[in-house]
């Protein structure tokens, strides 16, 4: 009796192809499987010994060949390649002119420089005092201060003039003098106070025309230690100016004077004259 095959359940087609029949592979199935893993890790292990050849082939190659231009795979860039690389620009042609300029201006920048060296030069050899830089016709050379020389004749004290200064740290000392020359005779002016550069006890300052007046005045204040000095001014009379330091003493008694002729004494022109001479005498008195 023939089995009629089952009908589908209900929801599917009656065309489906049923699956096929299972089974379970044997023996040579399995050797087939193996035999397929084993050809498959020899030919890795076939690749990877080809690639190491040629990697050796490779750098036996590069051994042989030498290449100077590679350095550790990097490639060396000769002058050549530089060249090639960064060419020279080309040189400009400039016009005549420009170049003329431009030589002219190196010129005169030479010569600038040389002007400055020169002039460096120079100042240091005008300060150092080696040199002496002299403009114009140049001043007179002044002529020496000289003590008079002439003899003098003791003038009458009522011919006198003079000025009394007060030089020192004392109070009073130029109106006590002042009045003892009136009491001799002398025309007294000026009564004050002054300084004076020189250090001697009486300064006596006159101009050319009051020589004689001086020579009196020395001769009255002669007592006083150290003497006097004579100081000559640029003043056109024939007064007399008197300026007692604080080294001054007193004068010389009235009848002790001596009115014999005579000549000026000046102690600091008392070196040669070959000698310089002192500053100028307007210079010595400072009147206030």
């Amino acid at each position: 009796m023939t089995r009629l095959p089952a009908e589908p359940p209900p929801g599917e087609s009656a065309d489906r192809i049923p699956p096929p029949p299972r089974h379970f592979p044997g023996k040579a199935l399995h050797d087939d499987v193996l035999m397929t893993a084993r050809q498959r890790r020899k030919a890795a292990r076939e690749e990877k010994r080809q690639a190491k050849d040629a990697a050796y082939e490779l750098r036996q190659k590069r051994k042989k060949e030498k290449d100077i231009n590679s350095w550790h795979g990097h490639h060396i860039v000769d002058s050549k390649g530089l060249a090639e690389a960064f060419p020279e620009p080309e040189t400009p042609e400039f016009p005549s002119s420009t170049v003329r300029r431009r030589i002219a201006h190196g010129v005169i920048l030479v010569l600038l420089l040389a002007l400055v060296a020169t002039g460096l030069v120079l100042a240091g050899m005008v300060q150092r005092g080696e040199m002496e830089l002299k403009f114009g016709a140049g001043k007179p050379t002044p002529t020496p201060v000289t003590c008079p020389g002439e003899t003098l004749d003791y003038p009458a004290n009522k011919d006198v003039r003079v000025n009394v200064y007060n030089g020192g740290a004392a109070e009073g000392r130029a109106g006590a003098v002042a009045q003892e020359l009136v009491q001799r005779g002398f025309a007294v002016g000026v009564i004050g106070n002054a300084r004076s550069e020189y250090l001697t006890p009486v300064v006596i300052v006159s101009g050319a025309k009051g020589h004689a007046s001086a020579f009196n005045m020395q001769r009255n204040f002669a007592a006083t230690q150290g003497g006097s000095e004579y100081v000559q001014d640029n003043r056109e009379d024939a007064s007399v100016d008197i300026i007692l330091t604080s080294q001054f003493n007193d004068l010389v008694a009235a009848p002790k004077v001596d009115q014999t002729p005579g000549a000026l004494s000046c102690p600091r022109l008392s070196p040669p004259p070959s000698e310089p001479a002192s500053p100028a005498a307007a210079a010595a008195v400072t009147k206030p």
